[in-house]
């Protein structure tokens, strides 16, 4: 959640290269045929049909009938961002221990049944939302259903799992953040660049709030947010809509609905000018990250700016022939990598990313130069209509390929659901894409890519000790963020 923006893992923000994949997964599910099961007129906008149940519990559905295979989802909108001081991790924390057992079930008896069912399972958390999903043949999902309706209503948490399951936390935010360097300067970047939102703590938890959590926290935590009229289910595969509407009223219809916390607005104080840290820490090669404050999408129709940001990211960073890898890898030698990312949907402050880790004989000083350079270019000679019409045509190209993932497309329909928005808003965001102009990713460069908006991270390299740490996941980290 490392992974590309959708990958399932924990810290889902850390990829900072842009990753064509987050606009393919806007697209392919803009391919779609009608869907109501109201008594209305079908559409050719969505293929997704949708249900909600008494208790508040959402069901979405897309059939797609390729295969004999079925994607279940269940996502929780609450994450990192729901935390209480003194308490970050708490969100991950209890995604582990929602594996551990229940009423009915012992601790990893549901993975012992997906997996006699053929099926696979896993989860991730991040800042706005926590997933659930099992992949299997479309006639284990009532078994996937079941067991997802039991640990909403009926997670059991034992002591001694918890106490185990801690330092499994504990071990993997070591093996992820406190041993990988890049990760370890996003992580400062963003506690430098936000103050007050809680978007600044890391997913998986600063280390002392992991040491001093309590099985309690965990367990309020579950109490306040895993409720029916909090959670989402995505289903895709080669299923009938009515049917798996009458499996979840079987299911989850009888779980009651809770009444859940008021989210107060928690807004970001303005910038004041630029930050600069440097981050000294065990590593081969020096590196920058630049982060500029910029918008977030609020309406998938009018906010021009949000889509000529995405389109500048790919501009800059989108392929081998990019800006970036051109000029600053391949032609200047500056540097080994430099990339380009915009983050901006989701819950919290907007960023748009730069970095760069430094050929031989360059410094890290020296890419910064060489990225603001590159800046001042779009500012100062705007982008071409070949530039822009490259990126667009990977997009058109990309719906059809997505397509053939059912995860993706549940995927993509769960994170837009959980970030505000509404899976209608996924041809939008297609359609809104195509329509951005030159003129408008040469306006927000000039608006939004300034240094009273940014915050700079250094990576001084420190001596590598003789013992690395593992290059896998540590003992019991079986989930997927």
């Amino acid at each position: 959640m490392e992974c590309n923006l959708f990958a399932c893992i924990t810290e889902v923000k850390v990829k900072f290269m842009f990753n064509i994949n987050k606009l393919f997964f806007i697209c392919s599910l803009s391919l779609g045929l009608v869907c109501s099961l109201d008594g209305g007129a079908a559409t050719l906008e969505s293929a997704v049909v949708e249900q909600q149940l008494a208790n508040g519990l959402r069901v979405l559905v897309k059939p797609d009938r390729r295969a004999p295979v079925v994607v279940s989802m269940v996502w929780y909108r609450v994450g990192s961002i729901d935390e209480h001081n003194g308490q970050t991790g708490v969100a991950h924390m209890l995604e582990h221990m929602m594996f551990k057992g229940t009423r009915k079930l012992g601790v990893g008896e549901f993975s012992k049944r997906i997996a006699a069912a053929g099926g696979r399972e896993n989860a991730f958390t991040s800042n706005d939302y926590t997933g659930y999903f099992q992949t299997l043949h479309k006639s284990a999902l009532p078994l996937a259903f079941e067991l997802e309706a039991d640990r909403m209503a009926n997670l059991m948490m034992n002591p001694a799992e918890f106490d185990k399951e801690i330092k499994v936390v504990m071990e993997e935010r070591r093996w992820r953040t406190d041993d990988k360097p890049l990760a370890l300067v996003r992580e400062r970047l963003m506690a430098t660049a936000l103050i007050a939102h809680p978007a600044r703590n890391p997913v998986v938890g600063w280390m002392n709030d992991l040491e001093n959590m309590r099985l309690e926290d965990a367990q309020a935590f579950y109490n306040t947010w895993y409720a029916p009229n909090n959670a989402t289910i995505v289903v895709v595969g080669d299923v009938e809509p009515a049917a798996v509407f009458a499996l979840a009223q079987q299911h989850f219809g009888t779980i009651a609905s809770k009444s859940l916390p008021v989210r107060k607005p928690q807004l970001e104080p303005p910038a004041l000018g630029m930050n600069q840290i440097r981050v000294q820490a065990p590593a081969e090669l020096p590196y920058v990250l630049m982060a500029y404050r910029a918008p977030r999408l609020q309406n998938s129709q009018n906010d021009s700016e949000y889509y000529a940001l995405e389109m500048l990211e790919g501009i800059l960073s989108g392929h081998e022939a990019a800006r970036l890898p051109q000029r600053m890898v391949k032609t200047d030698q500056i540097a080994n990598s430099a990339g380009a990312e915009y983050d901006g949907i989701g819950q919290g402050p907007g960023f748009f990313y730069l970095r760069g880790t430094p050929g031989a004989g360059r410094t890290a000083e020296q890419v910064e130069q060489a990225l603001r350079r590159e800046v001042k270019r779009v500012v100062d000679e705007g982008v071409t209509e070949d530039e822009l019409n490259r990126v667009k045509a990977q997009l058109m190209a990309a719906q059809v390929y997505q397509r053939d993932s059912m995860f993706y497309q549940a995927q993509q329909i769960g994170w837009i659901e959980m970030s505000g928005f509404s899976h209608w808003d996924l041809d939008i965001l297609m359609q809104q894409l195509q329509k951005v102009t030159v003129d408008q990713i040469r306006a927000v460069a000039k608006k939004y890519l300034i240094d009273s908006q940014l915050t700079v991270a250094y990576l001084e390299p420190q001596p590598l000790s003789g013992q690395k740490r593992p290059s896998a996941p540590p003992a019991g980290v079986r989930h997927a963020n």
